[in-house]
């Protein structure tokens, strides 16, 4: 171990040790994945963070920093800024504490989260559009209220109740382990569990997982310190963070081994099986380090290891689930989408099943649109991944079919899927833009409004996913002239889009 590395863990290794965190916190299991073990042919242990009470490994690092505030400052009260997970910790270990909290949460944080504050005795604040703006609110009402600003991670009280979590996990399981695979959002889970996990037996490599959209981290290291990102993903909200913790930075560029990122996808299949060995489910976030675990595995040829997942935390709204269970089957490799144009004559279906094989159809969608050529969108049943979904190409194209593989284009999984009903040949100067906007009473009506009355739609679809940002897909009639004024309209709007005036899926359905 390094120099810098040997000087962290011993700064942090007696605080982890004297944190306090079991005046609220338990004691979660570590639990073995009998399922996901025998598939990938390693000894897989789940740590149970998402049994806390407060469904999250938040409450740790809260209680800690609060518990060492002097007499004074819990006396004045505290206050953050959170959309979630954090929120709850801190307003649990204020009510514990006995001291005033108060919690300023961006107002398109849904109803479900708001109340879960509130029934903990916190205050709450609505205030601003994302969390950055709640964030900038909460440090001026620290300052003109005098209340201690309760940091999320980057602050070392909070990681080092974080690190109590490695200190567990060697407890409950003193034989060798190959490596920890911990979630990524600012970085004090992973600070505090590397802290731990390096002083004690440096051999045990410390993987940090994070989103292939909210890769913070993953940039920091790249940049050699911390950057923030212009956009993150909206999926796994509980890591969706722009910019790291100096603090968990510095920690984490000395101690962390490896980040890997995952897809949307590979997050999905992972809560499935969370959830066949648990029959819990967790969120997103709480999900990563087992989707990362996988991907680790497919590069890696390691058999016959014990390897723990940081399984943090299960705040999941339940309307979520509907887009998760779409995603599962295709992060795990067990099905296939394709856009698929067959000749428009008698006897082509038929034809078009004999080259799909024996294979289970698992979606179909088509719609008359042209007298020669016929296009349908279908989803089909993997038993060999990757593998399967190439012959599968390579069988339509002999029997003379056009094809395209949509498994992994997104706005085909997100809205096309939805939408498959023909073309419109009339329709001139359309463009194609996916679009992202923040999920609140009226959300819609201000995104049209947004959009303005200058350009005609021609094409929309929106589809609620149960989270704080809706998606929509709209088509535009932009005359050339305009394209300037426009593209200038929506950068000065302020929503996160993306042009598809190329994508595939599109000209082959759509346009």
């Amino acid at each position: 171990m390094s120099t810098n590395a040997q000087s962290l863990t011993a700064e942090y290794l007696e605080r982890i040790r004297q944190a306090r965190v079991y005046d609220v916190a338990i004691r979660t299991p570590l639990e073995a994945a009998p399922r996901l073990s025998e598939r990938l042919g390693n000894q897989i242990l789940f740590k149970r963070e998402d049994l806390q009470p407060v469904f999250s490994f938040k409450i740790r690092g809260a209680y800690n920093k609060l518990a060492h505030l002097s007499k004074p400052e819990r006396q004045q009260g505290v206050i953050c800024s959170s959309a979630g997970n954090h929120a709850q910790g801190m307003a649990l270990a204020a009510r514990e504490l006995g001291v005033r909290a108060v919690v300023v949460m961006p107002v398109i944080t849904a109803a479900i989260k708001v109340d879960a504050v509130r029934a903990l005795g916190a205050e709450v604040i609505l205030h601003g559009v994302d969390y950055d703006a709640a964030y900038a609110h909460a440090r001026e009402l620290a300052v003109s209220n005098g209340l201690s600003f309760i940091h999320p991670f980057d602050d070392a009280d909070v990681i080092a109740g974080q690190g109590t979590i490695g200190m567990e996990i060697f407890e409950q399981y003193p034989d060798p382990i190959h490596a920890i695979f911990v979630p990524i959002g600012g970085g004090g889970l992973i600070s505090g569990i590397a802290l731990y996990a390096k002083a004690l037996r440096p051999e045990i490599r410390i993987i940090g997982v994070e989103p292939e959209d909210s890769a913070s981290m993953h940039a920091a290291m790249a940049a050699g310190e911390p950057v923030t990102l212009e956009h993150v993903g909206i999926f796994a909200d509980g890591v969706a963070v722009r910019r790291v913790g100096d603090e968990s930075f510095r920690i984490s560029q000395h101690l962390v081994d490896e980040i890997i990122l995952v897809s949307t996808d590979e997050t999905c299949a992972a809560i499935q099986d969370i959830f066949e060995d648990t029959r819990t489910l967790v969120e997103p976030a709480g999900a990563l380090a087992v989707a990362g675990l996988k991907r680790y595995l497919q590069k890696n040829r390691v058999h016959d290891q014990t390897l723990v997942t940081l399984n943090c935390g299960a705040n999941m709204n339940f309307n979520r689930l509907r887009h998760i269970a779409e995603r599962a089957a295709i992060g795990e490799e067990r099905e296939a989408l394709m856009a698929v144009e067959i000749p428009e004559r008698p006897g082509s279906f038929l034809e078009f099943c004999a080259a799909i094989g024996s294979r289970n159809v698992t979606e179909f969608n088509y719609r008359y649109g042209d007298p020669a050529a016929a296009r349908v969108f279908v989803g089909l049943e993997l038993s060999q991944g990757k593998a399967e979904r190439a012959e599968i190409v390579h069988s339509l194209e002999a029997a003379g079919l056009r094809v395209v593989d949509m498994s992994d284009n997104e706005m085909a999984k997100l809205h096309v899927r939805h939408m498959v009903g023909g073309q419109a040949p009339a329709i001139s100067d359309e463009r194609l833009y996916r679009f992202e906007f923040p999920e609140r009473p009226g959300a819609l009506l201000n995104f049209l409004q947004a959009i303005g009355t200058q350009w005609n739609i021609s094409l929309f679809h929106y589809r609620n996913h149960g989270s704080d940002f809706g998606r929509v897909l709209a088509g535009i009639q932009v005359p050339e002239r305009d394209l300037p004024s426009f593209e200038r309209h929506l950068k000065e709007l302020g929503y996160a889009y993306a042009d598809e005036t190329g994508n595939p899926a599109y000209r082959m359905f759509l346009a």
